[in-house]
């Protein structure tokens, strides 16, 4: 992939897609190919296959994808898994029949056995049951990533499965109906710094462990794997670092300036207790992550200040 590589990015408008788009401009690559959801619906197929037998891209990055928070992921449970197998084998099979040269696919760490060994080794797949509050998410992302290792197997289709930890940063959503959990938490700390709260409820016991990637850090790394990992093997994506959800709520309070407790509401679910992966493959091929949390937190919440709130 080089500067005048033609590069479609699905879900540019996305969290992950904007990011990607980022790091693509501020590295000189100039051919991009975007479209809004208005302009190419990827859960119709015919429309799908239309793009890209005009267009014919030579890379891809496929992030698009139906996402959300713990409580999404239970409210909606068909939209998770029908509109994420949707837009995958779409645009998987129209990328293979138009000749594109190589597509990256963006899974999920929840793809991973709610009580895999940590860290997460990319071998643990499907080797004990799911977290049940995101399997249709999970079953559909693991879709992909079996149909992206058997196009590979069968047509030779290039096509690399990354596996990104938790993200956050520009472009996230921050509302408390779809976000995830350190958006949630900024929103939430926020308006009760604002209405001079004394106290925020969270959900669950603020023990489980979760790892957070700045968005910024893995358009980087995607770029960095698309030009330099070929291999059908999937692989982790993140910081190999891990926080509790209650030191995550601490440390997003002292960055808005919120000086109230946390009340942790033990009835609503947890999830997995842990979840941090194991990255040892990535930086072997010499990738590191390099926005500490602290410092991703602070432009994070600058952003929603100037975007959001």
């Amino acid at each position: 992939m080089n500067p005048d590589s033609s590069i479609f990015v699905a879900g540019h408008r996305g969290l992950v897609g904007s990011a990607i788009v980022r790091h693509l401009v501020a590295n000189g690559f100039t051919n991009l190919i975007l479209r809004t959801r208005e302009e190419l619906d990827l859960r119709r197929g015919d429309d799908v296959n239309a793009f890209f037998a005009s267009r014919r891209p030579e890379y891809v990055f496929l992030p698009a994808g139906k996402v959300g928070g713990i409580g999404a992921n239970l409210r909606y449970p068909a939209d998770f898994i029908y509109d994420n197998l949707a837009i995958e084998v779409n645009v998987i099979e129209a990328a293979r029949r138009s000749g594109v040269r190589k597509l990256a696919f963006f899974g999920s760490s929840c793809i991973y056995p709610k009580l895999a060994p940590q860290p997460i080794r990319e071998d643990h797949l499907l080797t004990a049951p799911l977290e049940p509050s995101n399997e249709p998410y999970a079953v559909a992302k693991i879709a992909g990533i079996k149909l992206c290792q058997a196009y590979r197997a069968q047509h030779g289709f290039d096509a690399i499965c990354l596996m990104p930890t938790n993200l956050y940063g520009p472009g996230d959503h921050f509302d408390l109906e779809n976000s995830h959990v350190l958006p949630a938490l900024i929103r939430k700390i926020h308006d009760a710094k604002v209405a001079n709260e004394p106290a925020v409820t969270l959900w669950g016991t603020g023990t489980p462990r979760r790892e957070f990637m700045h968005v910024d850090d893995l358009a980087c790394a995607a770029v960095f794997l698309m030009q330099r990992y070929a291999e059908g093997e999937i692989i982790n994506v993140g910081t190999g670092e891990d926080i509790s959800i209650a030191e995550l709520a601490q440390a997003i309070a002292r960055e808005i300036g919120y000086s109230g407790r946390f009340v942790f509401d033990a009835a609503k679910p947890d999830g997995t207790p842990q979840k941090l992966l194991n990255v040892s493959r990535l930086h072997s091929l010499g990738w590191r992550h390099s926005i500490g949390l602290e410092n991703g937190i602070a432009s994070t919440y600058e952003w929603f200040l100037t975007s959001v709130s």
